[in-house]
């Protein structure tokens, strides 16, 4: 049976012409792309405007909901700083994201994921820092949205609740008319939450009259005057009447009030509307009653064996499993701008742990937020979804939502179940819709939730048993830390909040040291390492920005190398993948960064298979960060981790990888192979190389603006203290010198080139007698035999000094204080860049013909004897 469609009860949506001097002035997103009409039992207002990208009502994949919040929170920036960051083009590609009746399939969703990721990386790239703005989201829809609007600008956060904490006082409360739970209260802890002479930046996913947000103003600016108020939405509904008492308020209090939207228009709905959607209930509607069985509470997709498809009572119930993840803060009593950008709990080892739990092919997965609770399971799904699984992501409700099984109605399925958590208004019903059809729910509750108050005949996990065969309650405590790392635990960080790869290409396993001042003169940062016992570590060089000359080196060198580092690429990913069953890539950030993301996406391009790649900071004379590894150690098996790197110098790192997961397996008792795959091995120091050659691994010729904008790691105790990851600064400010993604781009690009020769090569390694193939890639320490010889020529006896290869040498040359350079044959081009580096830095070259690497780099040994040699200057 056909339903009425809301057009059939007079129900209109309708957009707003464009308004050139709209203060986003750009075009928005088609009204009816971005909500669908339900009804509701809510004698206040009949219908219910359901958004298509808020996570709430309707299970979204969780990209695209954080790029809707993020194109929003980037609107909002270009009002404040008068910036260009969202035109016509930034909206058609939100639009394009948006989900059709005949575009909601498991390909359309993972293209979708895949586009809404790229556009919230582009989006970052200027993002801006407002960390004296408010920003406030209204429960229990816009909690979410408001943190990704503040995370957008780099502002503090917090949205107000209708949880009543123990011993909880309200700075302050309003009320909500149309709402069906009315009362807000703002439970922030810092006492100076609301400083005046500043701007406050309201979130909600609708703005149906602006009443709401114009009382909430003048109750705000009653106890703290504004310079300026904005008002952030998703839709914008309002009459000119309503926008005419928007602007009389601002004008009344001298404080202006700018709203916001990605969408614009009206709805149109007939007088007899709450008649006619109460006879359509009263007629149609699911049965949400505990126990309640009919034809149209049966299940939205599927036929036949689909345990989903059978109703309650005679399906068995629901296998519960549950997962205890890391504490877990909320954004209920405020977020400091210093916080706003970093995980609220260790989301990437939950996703890597439910990845685990799930199994190879757990089907579709919903998870499933608590009401208020809805920015961290939207992330935590999101980062899910990146481990290859169909996930999408919604919450529950106070929403009495009349569930209608017709595809006119976007509100399909649903459960009802009793909440007892302490509220306002005490304990009630909620609800959660569009719940069946999925494989498995995972359940994130309110973080401190105690099972007991989500068990019973008519709590949440017995009536989510009845639509799905398989739930997974994720488990965690409060953190009420504050957000030190020292008390939190590990939270890896992604992009877009760090660096600038998309999310599913790394996860950094380093803390962001962004308002760290590290930067040191690069004479003073020499003199402390050689003369004063600092680790080279414990400060940062000051950035190198390439001039264009230097630019066009690297552009040179790209165009010239991309295919030789494809087929290292190609050759290192099959011996990985024939060594393991299911590799770990870690990386040695921030080199071999770039390394891991293209392994990767070899990986996933001729084998189908989404390795998991984090990077990690190595420090010489340190090893490689150990609360790094303890975290890989319980979300990973470390018998699947493979390490990776760019290239090898003298094989100084090789050692002391070897060296520090050996102390590791004495002190934790976990033991990780000390495999190291990079794409040059001209040190002859591991088996798992693309080739022995010591030519230009491109990347090498750059710095951050290589290597994700992420500084080189820093371990230094006064910042990164114990039990902490060791960390690294992002530099945003040189978004438009970027070549990182670029860089991956151009490689993968000569993938398929470049693959018969992979594949020839492998052929004639396993065509090689055994003894003949192992000995072409055994180790034999050849780079460190050549340092010796150099470092005893010299007078060098910290070799440490001595950089031999192309990339150290070119990391010499960026970062300490280089001697002189030793090239074997100048005009090669793989070397071009370091001759033109030294000559811009007045650093002697010196042609050595017999040298067994492209170039070596000596750093001023301070405050020792070392011969002099006499300097034989390249040729300009």
């Amino acid at each position: 049976m056909t339903l009425p469609t809301p057009a059939d009860l007079g129900v209109v949506l309708s957009d707003a012409p464009k308004d050139t001097d709209a203060p986003d002035r750009t075009v928005t997103v088609p009204l009816g792309e971005l909500v669908r009409v339900a009804l509701r039992r809510n004698p206040k207002r009949a219908h219910l405007l359901v958004s298509t990208v808020l996570a709430k009502h309707v299970p979204t994949v969780p990209a695209v909901a954080l790029a809707a919040g993020e194109v929003l929170g980037a609107r909002v920036a270009d009002v404040l700083d008068d910036g260009h960051r969202v035109d016509d083009a930034t909206i058609g590609r939100l639009t394009a994201l948006l989900p059709t009746a005949t575009t909601d399939g498991e390909r359309d969703r993972a293209d979708r994921h895949r586009a809404a990721t790229t556009l919230r990386t582009d989006l970052a790239v200027h993002r801006p820092d407002h960390p004296d703005v408010l920003v406030l989201g209204f429960a229990e829809t816009a909690t979410a949205l408001g943190a990704m609007v503040a995370e957008t600008l780099g502002a503090r956060s917090l949205h107000s609740t209708r949880h009543d904490p123990e011993g909880a006082v309200a700075a302050a409360g309003f009320d909500e008319a149309h709402s069906h739970a009315t009362a807000h209260r703002l439970l922030p802890e810092d006492p100076d939450w609301l400083p005046g002479d500043g701007t406050v930046v309201l979130v909600d996913d609708e703005l149906s009259t602006g009443a709401t947000a114009r009382a909430t103003i003048r109750a705000l600016h009653a106890l703290a005057p504004q310079r300026r108020w904005v008002v952030a939405t998703l839709v914008d509904l309002r009459t000119p009447a309503d926008v005419a008492a928007t602007d009389a308020l601002g004008d009344e209090l001298g404080a202006p009030v700018t709203v916001v939207a990605l969408g614009r228009g009206a709805v149109s709905l007939p007088d007899g509307l709450p008649q006619a959607a109460a006879d359509l209930i009263a007629a149609h509607a699911v049965d949400l009653s505990p126990g309640a069985v009919s034809a149209d509470s049966v299940s939205l997709v599927g036929t036949g064996d689909d345990p989903t498809d059978a109703p309650r009572a005679s399906r068995p119930a629901a296998e519960v499993t549950t997962l205890r993840a890391a504490p877990t803060a909320t954004d209920r009593t405020g977020v400091p701008a210093s916080r706003t950008r970093l995980p609220r709990t260790d989301v990437e080892g939950t996703a890597a742990d439910l990845r685990s739990l799930l199994g190879a092919a757990p089907g579709r997965v919903l998870v499933l937020g608590a009401e208020e609770h809805m920015h961290t399971p939207l992330v935590v799904a999101d980062a899910l979804r990146r481990t290859g699984l169909d996930v999408t992501s919604s919450t529950t409700t106070r929403s009495p939502v009349a569930v209608l099984d017709d595809p006119a109605w976007p509100v399909r399925s649903g459960i009802r179940f009793r909440s007892r958590e302490r509220t306002v208004d005490g304990p009630g019903e909620r609800y959660a819709y569009n719940v069946r059809g999925f494989d498995a729910i995972v359940v994130l509750p309110e973080p401190g939730t105690d099972r007991a108050l989500l068990e019973g005949d008519d709590g949440l996990l017995s009536a989510l048993a009845a639509v799905t065969p398989r739930v997974v309650l994720v488990e965690s405590a409060l953190d009420r830390s504050g957000g030190s790392p020292a008390d939190t635990g590990p939270r890896p960080l992604t992009g877009p909040s760090f660096g600038s790869y998309e999310p599913d290409d790394v996860t950094w396993l380093l803390q962001d040291l962004a308002d760290v001042a590290l930067e040191a003169d690069t004479a003073d940062r020499e003199r402390a390492i050689q003369l004063e016992g600092a680790n080279y570590a414990e400060s940062l060089p000051v950035e190198y920005v390439p001039s264009p000359a230097y630019e066009r080196l690297y552009e040179d060198a790209l165009r010239r190398s991309a295919d030789r580092v494809a087929e290292a690429v190609g050759i290192v990913t099959e011996l990985v993948l024939h060594d393991r069953e299911r590799p770990v890539l870690v990386s040695l950030a921030r080199a071999g960064t770039p390394i891991g993301i293209l392994v990767r996406r070899w990986a996933a391009r001729y084998h189908g298979v989404l390795l998991p790649h984090v990077t990690a900071s190595i420090v010489r004379g340190v090893g490689i960060d150990e609360t790094a590894l303890r975290w890989l150690a319980a979300h990973h098996d470390p018998d699947q981790v493979v390490f990776v790197d760019g290239w090898t110098g003298k094989g100084a790192i090789t050692r002391e990888l070897t060296a520090a997961l050996d102390r590791f397996a004495e002190t934790d008792g976990v033991r990780f192979r000390d495999d190291l795959a990079v794409l040059a091995d001209p040190a002859g120091c591991t088996p798992l190389h693309g080739t022995r050659d010591d030519y230009l691994v491109p990347s090498a010729c750059l710095n951050s603006t290589v290597s994700g904008l992420v500084s080189r790691t820093v371990f230094n105790r006064s910042v990164t203290p114990l039990g902490t990851l060791h960390g690294a600064k992002q530099y945003r400010h040189l978004g438009d010198r970027d070549h990182s993604r670029a860089f991956v781009a151009a490689i993968e690009d000569r993938f398929d080139a470049v693959r018969p020769r992979v594949i020839a090569a492998l052929a004639t390694d396993a065509a090689q007698a055994p003894t003949a193939a192992a000995a072409d890639r055994a180790v034999d320490w050849r780079g460190m035999r050549t340092v010796e010889a150099i470092g005893a020529e010299y007078g060098i006896e910290d070799l440490h000094l001595v950089k031999p290869g192309v990339g150290e040498t070119t990391r010499v040359l960026l970062r300490r204080v280089p001697w002189q350079v030793l090239v074997r044959d100048p005009e090669d081009v793989d070397v071009a860049h370091v001759v033109a580096l030294a000559r811009e830095r007045g650093v002697p070259v010196v042609t050595r013909p017999d040298l067994a690497y492209s170039c070596v780099g000596l750093i001023h040994p301070l405050g020792s004897r070392v011969v002099e040699q006499p300097v034989t200057a390249a040729t300009p």
